[in-house]
């Protein structure tokens, strides 16, 4: 245990970091891996592969999982700026690569060279509009509302072409809850509200899978009948033969017939193996990162890091909720993983960078009221 009195990168990154996040997401990042181990085995044998050959892929990607959350916490909120520019504009160039060269996959160009880009571009869509809103409120000489303003169609105008609505909603609700805790007038908030209503009634009148799924959502005989809610209706068998304590870590047998077990509904493989006592531990374990993440932000005096660290978390909350709630057929699939549970080395890497910045931008520095809540007035700050 490094002591106080170190001055070392390690102890002082040790004593200003908030450990109980750390160690909420660690905890998650164990559970992926176990229920990855439940989930996987059932689809590849369906797809002729080895038993674990899911299970290996993820712990391998554990290891640049873990090197990438912890590097990047390791930064200064400057260097997280900088970095989440340069990672924006790799990711835009190869979602631009993704839609002239890459491969098409039921029905969307979202792969390239083996990684999904769109995963990446999230946290630093976050870091750079976090930073435009608070340079927009504390500067006149610096026009940040308006690059906030041209950042959201810049960011989603691509994912629609691919598309991904799923990634789309995401960001846009994001980006409107940072456009709301800048402060801006309510006439731009209802307004931008109206316009991101029209663009959703858009969606559903020109793109045709869209009005599908919010169609089998509302009436699933709307679809053609019962094949076409499969997925779903599958998924909450498995909640209702696992009960409250499930059936026991391999022995579920609705997972074997249901396609994306670990990926999109691994949360009702959670449910049939392990019960719905699990389920609620890990929306525990969600809720507990949310809120003591929102804490932190509302305790930070800098303007640009409380907006960073809310719209990380609450992205990062979002998705989960999102996930959770298409499992439970509460609202029409999204295609959206599970934050470090379900399976996909693209999803696990981006949400560690995207948590890596959270821890980064949270931790305690001189001058503010969570450093001197820890008594650590030496501290330099970079």
């Amino acid at each position: 245990m490094a002591s106080r009195a170190e001055r070392s990168a390690l102890a002082n990154w040790w004593w200003t970091i908030d450990r109980w996040m750390l160690a909420a997401i660690a905890a998650l990042i164990v559970l992926g891996l176990v229920l990855t181990m439940a989930g996987s085995p059932p689809v590849a044998e369906r797809l002729g592969l080895p038993t674990f050959h899911f299970v290996h892929r993820q712990a391998l990607a554990m290891i640049p999982t873990i090197a990438v959350l912890l590097l990047s916490s390791f930064l200064t909120p400057r260097q997280v700026r900088r970095a989440a520019l340069i990672i924006f504009i790799v990711a835009m160039a190869l979602i631009v690569a993704a839609l002239l060269f890459g491969h098409e996959v039921k029905g969307s160009r979202r792969w390239i060279f083996g990684i999904q880009p769109s995963e990446f571009l999230k946290p630093a869509f976050v870091i750079l509009a976090a930073w435009a809103f608070a340079e927009g409120g504390k500067r006149k000489d610096v026009p940040g509302n308006l690059i906030a303003l041209m950042l959201l169609p810049l960011t989603i105008i691509p994912l629609i072409l691919q598309p991904d609505f799923g990634q789309t909603l995401l960001i846009s609700i994001v980006w409107s809850a940072l456009f709301f805790m800048a402060g801006l007038h309510w006439f731009w908030v209802v307004g931008i509200g109206g316009a991101g209503f029209g663009g959703v009634l858009l969606a559903y009148k020109f793109v045709p899978h869209v009005r599908v799924r919010v169609l089998k959502f509302l009436d699933p005989a709307a679809g053609g009948g019962i094949v076409d809610t499969f997925q779903v209706d599958t998924a909450l068998d498995s909640f209702l033969s696992g009960g409250w304590f499930g059936k026991g870590p391999g022995e579920g047998t609705v997972k074997r017939i249901l396609p994306d077990a670990h990926t999109d509904f691994i949360f009702a493989v959670t449910g049939e193996e392990f019960g719905i006592a699990a389920c609620l531990f890990i929306v525990a374990l969600f809720a507990f990162i949310v809120l003591r993440g929102l804490v932190m932000a509302d305790r930070n005096e800098d303007p640009f890091c409380r907006l960073a660290a809310a719209g990380l978390v609450m992205m990062f909350g979002i998705q989960s909720a999102i996930n959770m709630a298409v499992n439970l057929h509460l609202m029409p699939a999204k295609g959206m993983t599970l934050p470090f549970i379900s399976y996909g080395g693209s999803s696990l890497v981006s949400l560690a960078l995207g948590i890596g910045f959270l821890i980064a931008v949270t931790r305690k520095r001189p001058g503010s009221r969570m450093f001197a809540s820890a008594g650590a007035q030496d501290e330099r700050y970079a």
